[in-house]
């Protein structure tokens, strides 16, 4: 029950929030997401050194989304450019004999790019047409695959997928992961969609399942390098914001940059 509840209300309120929900309350809500992870990332990698700079960190972290609402000729570039300055002069304004800057700085850019500036594109397929159907899909398919994977893996997982990252995984539990997301995708895009494109829907599914593995994997590489089980626990039992979005943070560009070449806006 500790997972079940929490995992339940948090799906029904992000289906309210994407069936009902205005493209600016939508911004809002992401806007306070995307604050939190970068906070519970700066605590797993920052904690050592002061929470100013984590604190500091979400609020950059939340620049290329600001920058995408009010200035969208401008877009996720330009708040991704201003954190980037603030961050290097931050570096040089607070530069110590005793303190390594240069990790301190790569650390501030990776959650930069993967927080803020992937987490933007969550937004930017919110504005498409037809981009409240794509964001439920896309649920779907990260949802359906870490659900997938976790119950096929326990049935007839037997080959290691990166023992060395996350014993747990096995490949067959990918496999099933990615099935059961491209199955989930036809079936959404079926009552979402006005007209399927098949082709697109199975190929971006089985894309966005590969992708999905990668943004997990990657967190648990967060997580092993700082000693870390969950990066917070905002949701209870499902741990964190990160917990539960690395997959989707991943996939929300990739499926972006499908829909624009796919379907170009006129």
């Amino acid at each position: 029950m500790n997972r079940v509840v929490p995992g339940v209300c948090l799906a029904i309120c992000w289906v309210l929030l994407l069936v009902k929900g205005s493209v600016v309350f939508f911004a809002g809500i992401l806007l306070v997401g995307l604050t939190i992870g970068a906070y519970e990332y700066g605590r797993m990698l920052l904690s050592d050194i002061s929470s100013i700079n984590t604190a500091f960190l979400a609020f950059l972290t939340i620049l290329p989304l600001l920058s995408s609402y009010a200035f969208p000729t401008v877009g996720s570039s330009g708040g991704l450019v201003l954190a980037f300055l603030l961050i290097s002069f931050w570096v040089l304004a607070t530069y110590k004999h005793d303190f390594d800057s240069l990790i301190f700085f790569t650390k501030c850019c990776a959650g930069l790019l993967w927080i803020g500036f992937l987490g933007t594109h969550l937004f930017l397929i919110r504005t498409l047409p037809e981009g409240n159907a794509w964001l439920l899909i896309l649920t779907g398919i990260t949802a359906g695959s870490d659900s997938g994977a976790y119950y096929t893996g326990r049935a007839f997982g037997k080959t290691k997928l990166s023992p060395l990252i996350s014993p747990n995984k096995t490949i067959e539990g990918a496999i099933g992961g990615i099935i059961t997301g491209m199955v989930i995708a036809i079936l959404l895009a079926v009552i979402l969609l006005h007209t399927v494109p098949w082709i697109f829907v199975l190929a971006s599914a089985l894309i966005l399942g590969v992708v999905g593995v990668c943004g997990d994997l990657l967190e648990s590489v967060v997580k092993r390098a700082t000693g870390t089980k969950d990066s917070g626990s905002i949701l209870g039992g499902h741990g964190g914001i990160l917990d539960r979005a690395d997959s989707i943070l991943f996939a929300a560009p990739v499926l972006y940059y499908l829909l624009l070449v796919s379907f170009p806006i006129p």
